[in-house]
C-alpha cells in the first residue's frame, strides 16, 4: 500500500491511497468519524439566564463549540468513563465559567478557562444575544468523548473517499469534441488540433458521468481505479487533520491486536 500527499492545511488534508480495498479504507473513515477522543462541553451548571434563549437551546450551543483538542493540550486527560470519580475532577475534565451583561453579543471568547491550553478554537462563534440589563451566569464542563457517541466529539466535519477517477477514450470512433463541453467540473478540453480531448485534471473528476450521457458514439468512458481512492478529511479546527488521521490508524492497530490475542485464546 502506498499514501501520497496531495494537499495539506491547517484544518484539511487530501491524499491518494494505492493498493488498498473499500472495507480497508472505509474503515480509517469510521475510525477517523468515532473513535478519535476530542473534548466538548457536556455538563452545564446554568447559574442565571435573562436572555430569550432557553437554557436547553444555550446549553446545546456550547457542546457543539469546538474546543482545542490536539493531542498536546489534552495530554494526561482521560475519558471520563475510565476516571475514577463519582462526577469530574481535573483528570478527566476541564471547566469553563461564563458571566456577562448586555446589551451585547456573547461569544465563545468570553468563556474562561481552566486551562489555558484549552478553549474555543474561534473566538468569534455567537452564543447569545442579551439587552439592556439582561445577564448570563454558568458554569460548563468539558470531557472527552467520542463521535459514536454524540456529533459534538466529532472531530472531522469531511472525512470521505472516492475510488481514483478512469477516463479512456474509444481510439476506433471518431472525437466527439462536444461532450467536453459537458463536464460540470471543466476537466475536459477539445483540442481539435491534435483530434483528441484532453483531461486536465482527473482527480477532480466526481464521475458524474455526464459527458459520457452527451457522447453519441461512445467516445468517452468514466470509471475508476478499483483499489485506488482518493481520500479527504476536513476538521472543526479542534485538531489537525494529520493528527486525526494517525490516531485512527492506532485504533484500528489496537483493535487488530486485540482479534489477534482473542483467536490466539480461542485455540488454545
Amino acid at each position: 500500500m502506498e499514501i501520497e500527499v496531495k494537499s495539506k492545511k491547517d484544518d484539511e488534508i487530501i491524499f491518494i491511497i494505492r493498493d488498498a480495498n473499500v472495507p480497508f479504507v472505509n474503515a480509517i473513515r469510521r475510525a477517523a468519524m468515532m473513535s478519535v477522543p476530542k473534548l466538548a462541553i457536556e455538563d452545564v451548571n446554568i447559574i442565571k439566564n435573562d436572555s430569550a434563549m432557553f437554557d436547553e437551546v444555550l446549553a446545546h450551543r456550547l457542546g457543539l463549540t469546538p474546543l482545542v483538542s490536539d493531542l498536546k493540550s489534552i495530554e494526561g486527560l482521560v475519558v471520563g468513563d475510565d476516571c475514577d470519580c463519582d462526577d469530574y475532577c481535573s483528570s478527566c475534565s476541564v471547566s469553563f465559567t461564563l458571566k456577562e451583561k448586555g446589551p451585547g453579543v456573547v461569544y465563545s471568547k468570553d468563556l474562561v478557562s481552566s486551562d489555558p491550553n484549552i478553549k474555543p478554537v474561534y473566538d468569534t462563534i455567537p452564543l447569545v444575544k442579551l439587552k439592556e440589563n439582561q445577564e448570563i451566569e454558568l458554569e460548563a464542563v468539558a470531557k472527552l468523548g467520542f463521535g459514536k457517541d454524540h456529533a459534538k466529539w466529532m472531530p472531522t466535519t469531511v472525512c470521505a473517499y472516492k475510488q481514483y477517477p478512469k477516463i479512456t477514450f474509444n481510439k476506433d470512433v471518431d472525437p466527439d469534441y462536444d461532450c467536453a463541453s459537458k463536464c460540470p467540473r471543466g476537466i475536459l478540453k477539445s483540442d481539435k488540433r491534435s483530434k483528441i480531448i484532453k483531461v486536465l485534471d482527473i482527480e477532480n473528476c466526481s464521475m458524474c458521468k455526464s459527458c459520457v450521457r452527451a457522447c453519441v458514439n461512445d467516445y468517452i468512458q468514466v470509471g475508476y481505479e478499483e483499489n485506488n481512492f482518493i481520500f479527504k478529511i476536513e476538521t472543526d479546527g479542534s485538531m489537525p487533520p494529520k493528527e486525526v488521521l494517525l490516531k485512527a490508524c492506532d485504533v484500528l492497530s489496537a483493535k487488530t491486536d486485540d482479534i489477534i490475542e482473542f483467536s490466539k485464546g480461542g485455540n488454545q
